[in-house]
């Protein structure tokens, strides 16, 4: 069996950003669908890395997975890596093995040495819309109401991400969090992201003021460039802080790992090399009993059901990350759409990644480019600060 063509799609599911999936035709017949991390600006960039992959991949053993990111590491990038390229090599790596598993009649997490448990725990994001506190938390109640969901993400923080921010902003962020304990209850597990916007002295400040609250972990505090700002930050309090969905392949999160700069690390399937690539990390993390609860903006299609290949198998798995914000249209697209019940996924029991692509309803989903995020003039810095 040998590849034979290569198609990219690029989709647009109505809100957030678009997707990269990746269809893979073998001269037997066999499909493997993956995907790919996008950020807006960026997805032609990812696609050009694919197109240019594809001269590595065609005609080439899909079984032969280790040998082909090797090849795209030395010879294709001459081991100068990047987001960009490691978004595309996910991508990739996943429909091989979306491959293999159809060939072989098996969920690729047998593959990989069968799974630790049948359901796995998930928590919602993308849920919440606006800034005020009154709003986000009857949002969150909502949804605890009539999904389930027992654990929420959501980002309490407003404005430009900068290293420094006026005190009200702070004050607000708390607001926020302590509307929505207030909403939910005690027994609700609450995620607070930050997005890389702090200095440590910035996101120590955020995190004591929310302690009082019970936040389950508190997420990406700084820029995880400088991995003794976020230790400082884990060092100043007993809530938990994560890091990893900014860092891509195993090499990345090495000195993390070792010197146990993070409490839990987030690594995405679908950027930072596919399944195989988190798997490796997964391993490498639980020798220093640090849990892996995989980053998921993605589509809740494809890169979710290859997220979840890789988690069955984790003996440090914590928690995944579902979004809300895309779900109708991800299943819209999807065949055998895995849905949570109440917070948790049943593992799929189809061969390879458990779910497949209808792709005349892709049609409905066209690309589209977004403006540009924050357009900000010289003015603008004045006004922030």
């Amino acid at each position: 069996m040998k590849i034979v063509d290569l198609k990219i799609y690029k989709w647009n599911p109505g809100k957030g950003k678009n997707f990269i999936y990746v269809k893979l035709l073998t001269d037997n017949g066999i499909i493997g669908w993956g995907e790919c991390y996008t950020q807006s600006d960026r997805e032609i960039q990812v696609e050009a890395h694919i197109i240019e992959l594809s001269r590595y991949l065609i005609d080439r053993n899909p079984f032969n997975i280790r040998h082909f990111l090797h090849v795209a590491h030395e010879d294709f990038s001459s081991k100068r890596s990047s987001m960009d390229l490691s978004c595309a090599l996910s991508g990739i790596e996943i429909a091989l093995w979306d491959v293999i598993g159809k060939a072989l009649d098996q969920p690729v997490y047998n593959l990989l040495g069968g799974m630790m448990k049948p359901k796995l725990r998930v928590y919602a994001n993308g849920w919440s819309n606006g800034s005020e506190p009154d709003s986000i938390a009857e949002q969150a109640y909502e949804l605890v109401k009539k999904r389930g969901f027992n654990a929420l993400k959501f980002d309490p923080f407003v404005g430009p991400w900068r290293e420094y921010v006026p005190k009200n902003e702070i004050d607000h962020a708390v607001k926020v969090v302590k509307s929505v304990r207030e909403a939910v209850g005690p027994n609700i597990d609450l995620l607070i992201e930050a997005h890389r916007r702090f200095s440590a002295s910035n996101a120590i400040n955020a995190l004591k003021r929310m302690e009082q609250y019970d936040i389950f972990w508190f997420e990406e505090p700084c820029p995880p460039d400088n991995l003794r700002a976020i230790k400082e930050v884990k060092e100043s309090s007993k809530i938990p802080v994560v890091t990893g969905e900014a860092l891509y392949t195993i090499h990345a999160f090495r000195e993390i790992i070792e010197n146990r700069s993070v409490d839990i690390i987030n690594p995405d399937v679908c950027n930072t090399g596919g399944i195989l690539e988190l798997s490796q990390i997964a391993s490498m993390s639980q020798i220093q009993y640090i849990p892996v609860s995989p980053h998921g903006w993605n589509s809740t299609s494809v890169g979710f059901a290859a997220g979840l290949q890789a988690s069955a198998t984790m003996k440090n798995f914590l928690i995944y990350e579902y979004m809300i914000s895309v779900e109708k249209s991800s299943e819209d697209i999807s065949i055998g759409y895995i849905k949570p019940e109440e917070s948790y996924i049943e593992l799929p029991k189809q061969p390879g990644i458990g779910i497949s692509v209808n792709e005349s309803k892709l049609k409905k989903y066209p690309f589209k480019k977004f403006p540009p995020r924050n357009i900000r003039n010289i003015e603008d810095e004045l006004i922030w600060h």
